[in-house]
């Protein structure tokens, strides 16, 4: 009995490239990874011829996801330096020397249809609390009567389907659409949604950047308000992919107080200075301990870093968030404690936050901003 990924294989024997050879036969496939109807690989060409077998690369995703017990087809187009020849170009944007506007990605898109304000919640290292932030913060920008998204950009280790304990799969709209998954109020979109919980992803840099731009691109969004990126940690392909493929409108930077997370903060700080993306604050998480039983407070990770570094770059300085065991049992079981116990003195401290993100984006006015421009150099 055929297997799915021989039906996958013939399918893409119907599909020729630039040079008219079926593609199995133009040495450009990876290895084709099927794994509960998904599939996944991608096509390796010359920097040079881009441009030329993209058309292909879109036919090949076509007849991937006609296949029957195919449901998600994920396809990347990556380019490699010839042999003598000059570097070649980080799919999906160029990594020669040249000036680059903020939004512009493939075919000269800007920005996605229907969203007004994309933010990036980063980190520069794991651990501090940043997707539950992210969330929260969503949250908090919900109630101010926005209409929100969320993209779970961490590629790695998606947590937006735990923290919003959202079940299922993205439904296909018409043509090659996926329809957002929902969660209190918000339209959400995660890698979480279209493998399975315990599957590892084990994607090379360009996998991730196309995951990332199909996520933003054949997304049905619809109108939103605000779209919260939570972010992978670190200073990495994802965020220079958001950089370069999105008018990014600020980053939002996540730190515990002590000095070894600043550091890293300090990185991620750098790093969307350099793309030229405002940063419009840092979050001081885990800032204090309140002891659930007598009330006492602990400066366990030390007090303060966060916004005296703030002071120190001259960026805004958010709000401190406490170490608290209702934060935690909240994100853990799928409940935000800014939906599920909105009058708490955690649920203010996020609204404040969001608030004061919202005041950075608009300064003091509800239409949206230019997109920076970014300039990218070898």
């Amino acid at each position: 009995m055929a297997s799915l990924k021989d039906d996958v294989l013939r399918a893409l024997a119907g599909v020729k490239g630039p040079d008219g050879r079926p593609l199995p036969e133009t040495g450009t496939l990876s290895d084709v990874v099927v794994s509960d109807g998904k599939v996944f690989f991608s096509m390796t060409v010359e920097a040079s011829a881009v441009t030329h077998w993209e058309p292909a690369r879109k036919a090949a995703e076509a007849a991937v996801r006609a296949v029957p017990g195919v449901k998600s087809a994920l396809i990347a187009l990556t380019a490699e330096r010839a042999a003598g020849g000059a570097a070649a170009p980080s799919a999906p944007a160029a990594a020669a020397p040249h000036r680059h506007r903020a939004g512009q990605g493939q075919g000269g898109e800007v920005g996605v249809p229907g969203v007004k304000y994309i933010i990036a919640v980063a980190s520069g290292k794991g651990g501090v609390g940043k997707s539950t932030t992210a969330v929260n913060l969503a949250l908090g920008l919900r109630d101010l009567g926005l209409k929100v998204g969320v993209l779970d950009a961490d590629i790695y280790g998606p947590s937006m389907p735990k923290l919003l304990a959202i079940r299922g799969r993205p439904q296909m709209m018409g043509g090659n659409k996926l329809k957002p998954m929902t969660g209190y109020g918000m339209a959400v979109m995660s890698i979480g949604f279209l493998v399975e919980e315990e599957t590892p992803m084990i994607w090379r840099g360009p996998m991730v950047m196309s995951a990332l731009t199909q996520m933003l691109r054949e997304v049905e969004w619809g109108e939103i308000d605000v779209m919260v990126v939570d972010m992978p940690p670190g200073t990495g392909d994802a965020q220079l992919t958001m950089a370069q493929q999105v008018p990014l409108a600020g980053a939002v930077i996540v730190s515990t107080p002590q000095d070894l997370a600043l550091i890293d903060a300090r990185r991620g700080i750098a790093m969307f200075g350099r793309v030229n993306v405002p940063v419009l604050g840092i979050v001081e998480n885990m800032s204090y301990f309140l002891c659930p039983s007598c009330g006492s407070r602990s400066d366990i990770f030390g007090h303060g870093g966060a916004r005296h570094e703030a002071e120190r770059l001259g960026v805004p300085f958010l709000g401190e968030v406490p170490l608290t065991m209702v934060i935690r049992e909240t994100s853990d079981s799928g409940r935000p404690v800014v939906a599920t116990d909105p009058g708490s003195a955690h649920a203010k401290i996020y609204r404040e936050i969001a608030a004061r993100v919202w005041a950075a984006l608009t300064g003091g006015d509800t239409k949206p901003r230019a997109a920076p421009k970014i300039v990218i150099e070898a």
